[in-house]
């Protein structure tokens, strides 16, 4: 049956648009009208409505986290530890628990679409389970649970780091990420299935290359290529700097590839001393670059290095309240843009689960780095927040007839957000002003409730028993 929802105001791919009423039939839009009031029978919306937002970068187990990791200072790489001491202490069971109650989170900031950035693959000790993929099909089930699509970037991760002796071993908790080499990698991923070959209708599944310190050289192609080419079946191609690389299968249809970039300048010394390379020179060097990539961080390019990523059309994902939380540093989001690579936002380690904070961080960032305001205006940074092609899911993200039927009802009568236009509502609005969540024309979240309860008490039942030894 057609659903039709009314609001006073949302917004529409081509602006900002007044008394706007939607039909949803089958998950999608079939109806968008403007300038009309509401009828009996349509489900009022109230606030702004947006588009459903897209987490472009997620560690679900990265949630425990929080508020455990600031009594001792130090840097990203001391941060590690602790980020690794909760690893070894998740089993399919626990992650299952743990990740339904972050994508819970995610649902009551107005998140339909994560992509989630998988590579804690198997037992402690890198020990293998009967099922290769259980830790994966955890998340599936989570985000199910959630009422969010979900794009599992299953990441190789091969090497204990880099340095100009080359590269290390795995060792520790790093020993539960690898699978030996990319082919075996591949294999284990081949194995899973998402919405295009007969899978979970909300599931995606792509590839990531967990960093250049992580995947060696002579394995960044053989990772692309394995998501390029559909894990060994019908072939994604790109289109790049280079031209176009095997037959084009239409915009969107792909598999996504991510990778962390450039987070860290340890990461690039290292690079430049093992290769004299850029880690995205080297990218460029291996044939890895393409519109399908998505840069995460991006944070310490040079002035080529964005050029590159720009002239092969690639994402770049900003987690800006992570990056500020592990003193990594602002990356060049406007430059980025300026060069014609996209830009996507993720919550990365959910130091903050809210994307309307991340995109309002994008600004403010810049903002502090150039001393200017109004480096990106409030559509660039709601495109930010709605990338769902970054993450695989081409047809979302957008109030438009064919589109998933996606919505985020903002209230403008908060605290925080009362007297704001309208317009400008992801500069004052956060993740609590979400009161409605619809995600492919299912209510998720109605009156700032999410349908599985008080989230809050999932949370700690899931991360509570994950501290207790500590």
């Amino acid at each position: 049956m057609s659903t039709t929802y009314a609001a006073a105001y949302a917004s529409l791919p081509d602006g900002p648009a007044r008394d706007v009423r939607v039909t949803v039939d089958d998950g999608r839009f079939t109806a968008v009208t403007t300038g009309t009031p509401p009828e009996p029978g349509d489900h009022r919306l109230p606030g702004v409505v947006l588009p459903g937002l897209a987490n472009a970068h997620s560690h679900a187990f990265h949630r425990a986290l929080r508020g455990r990791t600031h009594d001792r200072g130090g840097t990203f790489w001391t941060w590690r530890q602790r980020m690794y001491a909760v690893a070894d202490r998740l089993d399919p069971e626990r992650y299952l628990a743990l990740a339904r109650a972050v994508y819970a989170e995610m649902a009551l900031a107005g998140i339909s679409a994560v992509g989630e950035f998988h590579y804690l693959h198997h037992g402690p000790g890198g020990r293998r389970s009967m099922e290769p993929n259980a830790m994966g099909h955890a998340l599936v089930q989570a985000a199910a649970d959630a009422g969010i699509r979900l794009t599992l970037l299953d990441a190789c991760y091969l090497a204990g780091g880099l340095s100009a002796e080359g590269y290390a071993p795995l060792e520790g908790t790093q020993l539960r990420f690898g699978d030996g080499d990319a082919e075996t990698w591949a294999l284990r991923v081949a194995d899973l299935r998402d919405a295009t070959d007969g899978g979970p209708a909300h599931l995606r599944v792509g590839g990531a290359i967990h960093s250049v310190r992580a995947v060696p050289r002579d394995q960044l192609s053989v990772v692309a290529e394995a998501v390029r080419t559909n894990f060994g079946g019908r072939p994604f191609a790109h289109r790049g700097g280079g031209g176009d690389v095997e037959a084009h299968a239409g915009p969107g249809r792909g598999r996504p590839l991510h990778i962390h970039l450039s987070e860290q300048p340890a990461e690039n010394e290292a690079c430049l001393d093992a290769h004299g390379l850029t880690p995205t020179g080297l990218l460029a060097a291996e044939g890895v670059l393409g519109p399908d990539l998505t840069a995460v961080h991006a944070t310490h390019l040079t002035g080529e290095d964005i050029g590159l990523l720009g002239e092969h059309r690639a994402w770049a994902c900003f987690c800006p309240t992570t990056e500020r939380d592990l003193a990594d540093g602002i990356g060049p989001a406007s430059a980025l843009r300026r060069s014609g690579a996209r830009l996507s936002l993720g919550s990365d380690q959910h130091a903050v689960v809210d994307l309307l904070e991340e995109a309002r961080a994008l600004e403010m960032h810049e903002r502090l780095d150039s001393l200017e305001r109004g480096r990106l205006t409030p559509g660039q940074l709601l495109e930010a927040a709605t990338a769902h092609e970054s993450i695989g899911w081409a047809d979302a993200g957008r109030i438009e007839v064919g589109a998933r039927a996606d919505l985020v009802a903002v209230r403008d009568d908060t605290v925080r957000t009362a007297g704001s236009d309208p317009a400008q509502i992801l500069l004052a609005a956060t993740a609590a002003d979400v009161d409605t969540v619809v995600v492919d024309g299912r209510v998720v979240v109605q009156d700032g409730r999410h349908r599985l309860g008080d989230v809050g008490h999932l949370l700690t039942e899931a991360i509570d028993p994950l501290w207790k030894d500590d």
